[in-house]
């Protein structure tokens, strides 16, 4: 195998580093000075480093959708194109830097409506992207700070698409554990459960390499050495998570992810289960299925700290429920008779075949039913 890795993001990780922007944006020297800022909420803003901005245009907007759609992405495109930023600072999930990064592939373009940017996506005719983007993730969970690639959504085609661009790299990627400390217990478990996805499936993918492979293995214990601190509430159990995720991000920045992705899509899509849920309970029946063809697997599951996929379906149920959330597909209101159709629709290109065993519909139907 020949192994090949690629990541050009600066990566600032530590309490504090949100205050690290001012000095980032500077020393980019930009022309016209002109910083848009997209954040989930308004109170971000109140952030104590804003004040420190004053040499800049700053923007500031809102984005607070979850699973951005075309539509929606297309609308802050329109609202923004002619402030024509030189930089975009995402402040939020894996969302709000999906909007971010994707916005930097589009400025410059005429777009007419959302068929426009839908066309756009099919095409991948991106090019040099118009502005730069930081990540300030404020959820330990997408890693998508350090990845070139944004998930948006397409109800109305029943459609999950890719903005990818491997000149689309963050400049900056500033780690802050204390922005994600104030999550909610069910966000933060189905946030780690997520990035450990991550970085499982980069350790087995068809495209992995050997340094994701080194980082997906520090991620897989940094996050599952430290879950039972998020239930004690604990303050280095938030830094573990923001570090760990950031690692499973660099891991799969590289690599993709596989199986247990593919298959979640529909689930996120339709039913509405957390991304990070849906993941987390594919991951033991995936394992299953995966290990045959996984050189390494048992430092893998050291990593994990199972001795198998039983052990690991135990160990993820037991995290869903203690934080409130339902554990299998029933209990979110997956109706049986819908499996064979989400099976079809969980063979996701770019992930379904990135899998190191070879998946058809009747593979992940059967998989479905285990975790209903």
């Amino acid at each position: 195998m020949m192994n090949r890795y690629y990541n050009p993001v600066r990566t600032i990780e530590g309490a504090g580093s949100v205050g690290r922007l001012p000095e980032l944006l500077e020393e980019l020297c930009l022309d016209s000075g002109k910083v848009l800022v997209l954040a989930w909420g308004e109170e971000v803003f109140s952030l104590p480093v804003f004040s420190r901005l004053s040499g800049f245009q700053v923007r500031k907007e809102v984005f607070n959708a979850s699973n951005p759609t075309v539509e929606q992405l297309f609308e802050m495109y329109r609202k923004t194109k002619d402030f024509a930023p030189e930089i975009v600072v995402a402040i939020g999930g894996g969302s709000i830097m999906d909007v971010g990064k994707s916005l930097c592939c589009l400025y410059g373009k005429e777009l007419s409506g959302a068929d426009a940017l839908r066309e756009l996506m099919e095409k991948k005719d991106y090019g040099v992207p118009g502005a730069w983007w930081i990540g300030v993730p404020t959820t330990a969970g997408t890693g998508s700070e350090t990845t070139c690639w944004a998930t948006i959504w397409d109800p109305e085609r029943d459609a999950k698409r890719s903005i990818e661009n491997h000149r689309n790299y963050a400049y900056a990627a500033l780690v802050d554990p204390e922005l994600a400390a104030g999550m909610p217990l069910k966000l933060a478990v189905s946030s780690a459960l997520d990035a450990a996805a991550h970085a499982v499936e980069s350790y087995w993918a068809r495209g992995t390499n050997c340094i994701s492979r080194a980082l997906a293995l520090q991620a897989v214990r940094t996050i599952m050495g430290n879950m039972d601190g998020l239930f004690e509430g604990k303050t280095e159990a938030h830094d573990a998570m923001a570090r760990g995720s950031m690692l499973a991000g660099m891991a799969f920045s590289n690599t993709k992810t596989t199986a247990c992705h593919s298959i979640s899509y529909p689930l996120t899509m339709h039913y509405r289960i957390p991304h990070g849920a849906a993941v987390s309970m594919l991951l033991a029946p995936v394992l299953q299925m995966n290990a045959p063809g996984v050189e390494g697997i048992e430092e893998l599951m050291g990593a994990l700290g199972v001795s198998g996929a039983p052990e690991l379906e135990k160990k993820v149920r037991g995290y869903l429920e203690r934080s409130g959330q339902p554990s299998t597909l029933k209990e979110w209101g997956v109706k049986k008779e819908e499996l064979p159709n989400l099976a079809r629709l969980g063979i996701t290109k770019g992930r379904a075949d990135n899998n190191p065993v070879d998946i058809t519909a009747a593979r992940i139907e059967k998989i479905l039913e285990e975790i209903w």
